[in-house]
């Protein structure tokens, strides 16, 4: 198998444990999971599928809480070593692009990416049905909230972390109005983050057990000398409810709607008490990764049991290696996704 290297910045203070010995997975737990237990604020009963990146001397993310009158809402948190996390009290304060305020009802499953120097939220809200909605910051300070790219239903929304060709790139899972029961991933492009078009299918739903039912884009896509290495969730419908995995696949670079290989086997499945116990039981949701050049290490933070935030660790070679032995792409798979 060919050699494969990321293409990002180094991040030597990123969060890292070696693989176990006893581990024959390519993807591994971090010892200590969960990184956040539940009540992590006075009015937050639980924070899970959330996204954090490098931010100055530390990390920064935004986090799903989910409050005590049950509506969910975006929280920021800093830390030092991207395991231990300090957060606001107060819901992130979106402003209009006059600087009022303008905070969505509801707002969960956020990602955040930086292209060039702006960094950009995304996370699932009402317009009048489950949509998309998107602010920029520069400073984590003020952050002003620009056009809804998508009209409903749509939600997992992740930009690249670039432009493609010049234009913005985001992945989306178009849906329903309910808890949907089928979803694949789309791709859209625009030249000015606010109108978004030449929409292509990437991939769908496969025969294989664990994504039957339906997937989203998870991670936002890390640029690799080989492809985008794109971590997404696959969800199975069991006599015992909905079950959330985390898989993988590899994405054309110049071409993201063109699928170049994707992993037949999920890389992680609930099976720990906190992945499988919890509000929502048995969920692995990936919603961000942090990634070193010189290492080649991956850091992948997931929800678990919309109660929790765990780690987990890889390395770009070792689950290219695994995408590339258990490879099943399907005819719609490779197309440009396009009818």
């Amino acid at each position: 198998m060919s050699d494969i290297k990321l293409i990002c910045e180094p991040l030597p203070n990123m969060p890292w444990q070696d693989k176990p010995e006893s581990c024959s997975a390519p993807i591994w737990r971090h010892s200590e999971n969960p990184i956040i237990n539940r009540n992590p604020l006075p009015n937050v009963a639980r924070i899970f599928n959330s996204a954090v990146m490098p931010y100055g001397e530390g990390f920064i993310g935004v986090f799903r809480g989910e409050q005590r009158n049950g509506v969910p809402h975006i929280y920021l948190g800093r830390s030092r070593d991207g395991l231990r996390w300090d957060f606001d009290p107060e819901k992130i304060p979106f402003t209009d692009e006059k600087g009022e305020p303008f905070m969505p009802i509801y707002a969960y499953d956020p990602r955040l990416v930086r292209v060039d120097d702006t960094y950009y939220i995304m996370w699932c809200q009402d317009c009048y049905g489950p949509s998309i909605g998107i602010a920029r910051t520069t400073d984590f300070r003020t952050f002003t909230r620009i056009e809804n790219p998508f009209l409903p239903y749509n939600r997992n929304a992740v930009l690249f972390p670039r432009k493609i060709n010049g234009s913005y790139v985001m992945l989306s899972r178009p849906c329903d109005n309910g808890h949907t029961a089928f979803g694949d991933i789309f791709i859209s492009e625009s030249r000015d983050m606010e109108f978004w078009g030449r929409h292509r299918h990437v991939m769908g739903r496969s025969e294989n057990w664990w994504e039957n039912l339906k997937i989203g884009a998870g991670a936002a896509p890390i640029e690799t000398t080989e492809g985008w290495l794109l971590f997404y969730h696959g969800v199975v419908n069991t006599c015992n409810g909905y079950v959330y995995s985390i898989g993988a696949a590899i994405l054309d670079k110049d071409e993201p709607s063109k699928v170049l290989h994707r992993c037949s086997n999920y890389l992680l499945a609930p099976e720990e008490w906190y992945e499988e116990r919890g509000f929502v039981p048995n969920v692995c949701f990936p919603c961000a990764a942090l990634a070193d050049s010189e290492t080649g290490r991956i850091a992948l933070y997931y929800g678990c049991a919309d109660s929790y935030v765990g780690v987990a660790y890889t390395t770009v070679q070792e689950v290219y290696d695994y995408i590339l032995k258990y490879d099943c792409l399907t005819v719609s798979d490779t197309e440009e996704g396009r009818r």
